[in-house]
């Protein structure tokens, strides 16, 4: 009997969930559009009205600071477009280590006048509050940052670095699309905006969200219609906002049990590694996300054990980009500190709330047999 594939890439994106597709059949048939006048159209309005105020609930926030978004990079961009327009010689701080739909807008900001300073991380994986404290000067109009590493699943102290940003007046911007879903949270008082993604957490792609408190300088970048209250014009998404609601109530329903059994697989699967494949090591020592590990195997090349392991019929991830054609080391592992051959030799692997134990034992058993191979 062949050997159902077994995924564990699940930070890059996750397998929609039966009961969001069964859910996105809304659309389906009937012509929704929620800005029509018709009764077609004040279903519509009233569903979109319902699925904001569920995902504000399960966020914790007012539902008018709901914006939807196609994902964590529109959602990104518009607000760091935001700030630089409002403050277009002004000062931001982020880290070495963000997301790509991060660092390619600063980098841009950068170009057009803006200050910016991306501080250095360590081993641990995580910038310091002390850091962005000693960055911060009299023009700094934004700290940017990922609520949790995409590579490594490390988390910075958000919430003493939202108390910093909120006493000194800041806009605190975060990134939390590597973080929903991989276990329960609050969003901090003084984070001023929060991007997320609906197909990292079992939702449907091109589909997202921001949580925008009032205070936030929010300058729109599609002009149009009124849709958003004004905030991004265009038809909304409706199967797709309908679907990420269904995914954000089944997080309600199983994410406190299964973010326990990802830190134990995890655990597990790390413990085995570790203690029976030397030359192993995490990247990465700070607080993770339960359902990450960002493994080291000293001696071999990453994207060989990656295909390797792929012909077995396991899914993970190199955690790198691929540019001009030319595989290269994770900017994200060699801004940590580790060596250019420290970072090609690394793969990451991510858990995901169906994971089991079996696939978790099985990818242990590969790798144990892969790995002395290849070096």
């Amino acid at each position: 009997m062949e050997r159902r594939p077994i995924y564990l890439d699940h930070n890059a994106t996750t397998p929609l969930a039966p009961e969001v597709w069964e859910a996105m059949q809304l659309d389906v048939g009937v012509p929704r559009n929620p800005s029509s006048p018709h009764s077609f159209g004040r279903e519509a309005r009233q569903l979109l009205i319902e699925a904001r105020e569920q995902i504000a609930s399960f966020l914790g926030v007012a539902g008018k600071e709901i914006l939807f978004t196609s994902g964590g990079t529109e959602g990104l961009n518009l607000l760091i477009r935001s700030v630089v327009q409002k403050n277009p010689k002004g000062h931001i701080i982020s880290t070495t280590i963000e997301h790509a739909s991060v660092e390619t807008p600063l980098r841009a900001a950068e170009k057009e006048g803006i200050q910016l300073s991306l501080l250095p991380v360590d081993a641990s994986g995580a910038v310091l509050t002390e850091q962005i404290e000693g960055a911060i000067q009299e023009n700094s109009c934004a700290i940017v940052l990922a609520a949790a590493n995409g590579e490594t699943g490390v988390k910075p102290h958000l919430s003493r670095i939202a108390r910093l940003a909120d006493k000194r007046g800041i806009p605190l911007i975060v990134d939390g699309v590597a973080l929903m879903g991989k276990e329960l949270f609050g969003i901090p008082a003084g984070v001023s905006a929060i991007a997320f993604s609906a197909h990292k957490f079992h939702g449907p792609k091109g589909v997202g969200c921001l949580v925008v408190r009032p205070s936030f300088p929010l300058a729109p970048q599609l002009l149009g219609g009124p849709q958003e209250s004004g905030r991004r014009a265009g038809t909304e998404n409706f199967a797709g906002i309908i679907g990420m609601a269904k995914a954000v109530e089944l997080l309600k329903n199983q994410l406190p049990m299964a973010s326990m059994q990802m830190a134990e697989l995890r655990d597990h699967f790390e413990r085995e590694l570790l203690t029976r494949l030397p030359g192993t090591f995490v990247n990465g020592s700070g607080s993770r996300l339960p359902n990450s590990s960002n493994l080291r195997f000293d001696g071999v090349d990453g994207e060989t054990l990656l295909l390797a392991l792929d012909q077995c019929g396991i899914a993970t991830s190199l955690g790198s980009a691929c540019s001009s054609g030319a595989l290269e080391p994770s900017r994200i592992l060699l801004g940590m500190g580790l060596s250019y051959p420290e970072a090609r030799s690394s793969l990451r692997f991510s858990l995901g709330r169906h994971t089991t134990l079996e696939e978790i034992d099985y990818t242990i058993k590969t790798l144990l047999s892969l790995v002395p191979t290849l070096r």
